[in-house]
């Protein structure tokens, strides 16, 4: 049965390291959550290891950047692991064959920063690309803005590199916007060839383990299908923060019944613990 924690101080000393999700768990995109720069200092003022894995398009070091602009002390992080990253280094190390890629980025400039140090090219029409690199979406994205641009990937039968799992993403003012994931999932749906990096899928969690150098690991996130379940498949326990992604839901209802209705509706694994906040 899935425990109610107050605080992650409660557990941290059985687990060798702490691994944070960073969107709803630490920040909503713009603003960190309201004790969350207190809980990673606690945590970290006790002696517990600390590391972030995030489904974010980007490398690690703009994340650690934006985290440690938002107040979060970069000193309490071991490790920071992203999928843009973990893509990367696959194409740094010629682990991927394709070199021309059509960029699906949030904002501007975003994959041109990403790509720096690799030898590819990066395309402004998909008839002349290789494969697509969906890393962010602009937070007014719907499917149908790239439904032109799919469908044409589709017919050219090119592959999908998708450095953001994720189907949804908190924003600000408890908004939830569509994610890369929600387009790359629709497209395999439809026969497309996509490759995912990061959360659920097992590579990225045993980069973090490797990193850090850890055997018993808890896992904090927003997400049941990324954060729970990926954690779940490696071996790790794990809490769901219920003030992210599913706000709106927990903040209507009692919040075991409404965890066994989401755990049913994904047919997702419990997490081992849940809180309403990183504290």
């Amino acid at each position: 049965m899935t425990r109610f924690l107050r605080s992650l101080c409660e557990v941290a000393a059985a687990y060798d390291a702490i691994v944070l999700d960073q969107w709803g768990v630490l920040h909503d995109g713009t603003d960190p959550y309201r004790d969350a720069v207190s809980a990673v200092r606690g945590l970290h003022d006790i002696g517990a290891k600390l590391a972030v894995l995030s489904n974010s398009g980007k490398r690690a070091g703009p994340n650690a950047d934006r985290i440690s602009g938002m107040g979060f002390p970069p000193e309490a992080f071991a490790t920071i692991m992203t999928s843009g990253e973990a893509l990367w280094r696959d194409l740094a190390e010629a682990r991927l064959p394709e070199r021309a890629f059509l960029p699906i980025e949030r904002k501007e400039g975003d994959a041109a920063a990403w790509a720096d140090g690799l030898d590819v090219t990066l395309c402004s029409d998909v008839r002349d690309s290789e494969a697509i690199l969906l890393m962010g979406l602009p937070d007014d994205s719907t499917e149908d803005t790239w439904r032109d641009v799919l469908d044409h990937v589709l017919a050219a039968k090119l592959p999908v590199y998708c450095s953001n799992p994720d189907r949804a993403s908190p924003r600000s003012g408890g908004k939830i916007v569509l994610s890369p994931g929600a387009l790359a999932h629709a497209h395999g749906e439809s026969g497309g060839r996509v490759r995912f990096y990061g959360k659920p899928h097992r590579p990225v969690f045993e980069a973090v383990r490797n990193a850090l150098g850890a055997e018993r690991l808890l896992m904090v996130g927003d997400s049941l299908e990324h954060d729970i379940a990926g954690a779940a498949a490696a071996g790790w326990d794990s809490v769901l923060v219920t003030g992210g992604l599913y706000a709106d839901r927990f903040a209507s209802g009692n919040p075991d019944e409404v965890l066994d209705q989401l755990l049913d509706d994904g047919r997702f694994p419990p997490p081992t613990y849940m809180m309403e906040a990183l504290r």
